[in-house]
């Protein structure tokens, strides 16, 4: 039976993940797109379907999910479960990945990025070009890196955090690491040098939070 590959979103992120798919499993392969929104039939020359005619398409299915909010991929993701269908990983094979790197299921590598040593990442961490996660880091589940993002080592970040384009997160201690809460967002830029509450969006350098206050204090 053969295997079909999908890649759920057919927008800007599932454009740049399809030569990764293409390069992981052979340009021979079937590879589809699968969106529900208002979409064309097509994209690069690969079919897009809505998730109810993926389902129903013959043959062993598996998907990706390359969509960056993170609350909308974990519901897709329990949706493809609860249909059976495999969430698989995408690694880049330019991605580097050290010594005792514990990674859960539907993550998605991209090129240049690099996974040092001793570290624990939980479900579908997406983590973009030229971004790096460092020694002894505990990343939750859901979390979203944008490109060029630089974790530094002792870093703990929560589930759905979202680390924005350029951010740097100085590095922690080992009896003191530092933390980024859950649902927390790093803006483009920032420079993260003590932790951050669940919840809290910061920004500039040193980061501080995201209000009009500290904005009119920054500008």
């Amino acid at each position: 039976m053969s295997t079909i590959y999908g890649i759920y979103g057919a927008s800007g992120f599932g454009k740049e993940v399809l030569p990764l798919v293409k390069e992981q499993f052979g340009n021979k392969s079937k590879i589809v797109f699968v969106d529900d929104g208002d979409v064309p039939n097509e994209l690069f020359g690969c079919d897009i379907f809505n998730f109810e005619q993926f389902v129903n398409l013959e043959g062993q299915k598996k998907v990706t999910i390359a969509i960056s909010n993170s609350k909308i991929r974990e519901k897709l993701t329990l949706k493809c479960l609860e249909k059976s269908i495999e969430v698989f990983d995408v690694k880049a094979s330019n991605s580097v990945v050290l010594e005792d790197v514990k990674m859960g299921g539907g993550s998605i590598l991209c090129p240049f990025v690099t996974l040092t040593s001793d570290i624990t990442i939980g479900k579908s961490f997406q983590v973009n070009i030229y971004s790096y996660v460092a020694h002894d880091c505990v990343i939750g589940d859901y979390v979203t890196f944008a490109p060029a993002v630089k974790c530094n080592g002792n870093v703990y970040i929560g589930d759905h955090a979202y680390i924005g384009t350029g951010a740097i997160i100085h590095q922690g201690k080992p009896n003191r690491p530092l933390k980024i809460g859950k649902g927390a967002v790093i803006a483009a830029g920032a420079v993260v040098t003590k932790s951050v509450p669940d919840g809290m969006t910061v920004f500039g350098s040193p980061a501080i939070e995201f209000t009009k206050e500290n904005i009119k204090r920054r500008s």
